[in-house]
């Protein structure tokens, strides 16, 4: 597979503009305001935000950058759960700032707010962290009601570090043999949104259960894998949901340099951690023989 890079520290890699260089030059993340996170085997900070393979759209591979516009997809997840314009506080501080302003408010646990809440596993040895953790808090301080949201965008395969090194001393976007790691929603990301959604649906204050929330081809992708978005079942928010909550790049106006490309919230769709599993589970299998097939032609014997 071959791909381009995309993004750039943030703004698009065919940026010419002097914020997008002085983003490179100093590989200052524009979301998150600090350095870039994302890094090669060496150290060597990439900024690698978005990846586009050669025959397809663009897709997001940090999962800062879904965090752009001040973290909008926590905010639209508030106001989904709780109701609309309650302020994002960071962790503890929001008992205090509730009680002070007299006015409820949602406790954000996460990296870079209130730090990650762990859920255990059942043999309490390690456990699964939850990306981000929203509570709402009355306006006298208790806690009300809570929903646990996981973010996930894609890994790569193959290495875009030619292309690295061509924006950085030339400014110039080349093709190289980065892919994306598909074979990682079934392997991974699966099973942990279903044991993470059975563990959520006990809790008697998670009463709009687990957030999903990632790129359009992701999604496209764990459709496939499930076998359809047809076979999830549409549920209204409860214990067991599962919320596939979608964002794509929004390309409905001319791009112009200097800003980021914004993103856009183009699905939600909620079922239930059952019907996942369901799905799951429901593996569609090939013909017989085949791995008996595939010996023979690498023999040079043909088949029966």
């Amino acid at each position: 597979m071959a791909a381009t890079i995309f993004e750039f520290f943030g703004y698009r890699a065919d940026d010419r503009s002097d914020i997008a260089k002085l983003a490179a030059d100093t590989e200052v993340c524009p979301i998150s305001g600090e350095t870039c996170q994302k890094s090669f085997n060496d150290g060597v900070v990439s900024g690698v935000c978005a990846i586009k393979p050669i025959t397809s759209e663009p897709v997001i591979c940090c999962p800062i950058r879904l965090y752009a516009d001040d973290y909008r997809i926590l905010s639209d997840i508030a106001d989904r759960v709780f109701g609309p314009n309650l302020k994002l506080v960071a962790g503890r501080d929001a008992v205090d700032y509730s009680i002070d302003n007299r006015e409820a408010c949602v406790a954000v646990f996460g990296k870079g707010w209130g730090g990650e809440l762990r859920l255990p596993q059942k043999s309490k040895k390690g456990g699964y962290f939850v990306d981000w953790v929203l509570a709402k808090i009355s306006d006298e301080g208790d806690l009300v009601e809570f929903v646990a949201v996981e973010v996930q965008t894609i890994d790569t395969t193959g290495t875009y570090r030619p292309g690295y090194d061509a924006l950085k001393q030339d400014g110039l976007v080349e093709k190289t043999t980065a892919g994306l790691n598909w074979e990682n929603v079934a392997k991974r990301i699966l099973p942990q949104l279903i044991y993470k959604g059975q563990i959520l649906q006990r809790e008697e204050l998670c009463k709009s259960g687990l957030f999903f929330v990632c790129p359009e081809p992701v999604f496209r992708r764990i459709m496939e894998r499930l076998g359809g978005q047809e076979g999830l079942v549409r549920y209204a928010l409860q214990p067991a949901s599962i919320t596939f909550a979608v964002y794509d790049y929004d390309f409905s106006s001319e791009p112009s340099d200097e800003t980021l490309v914004p993103l856009k919230n183009t699905l939600n769709h909620s079922t239930t951690v059952y019907k996942v599993q369901e799905a799951f589970n429901n593996v569609t299998l090939p013909i017989e023989n085949v791995y008996r097939d595939a010996i023979r032609r690498a023999l040079g014997i043909e088949s029966e």
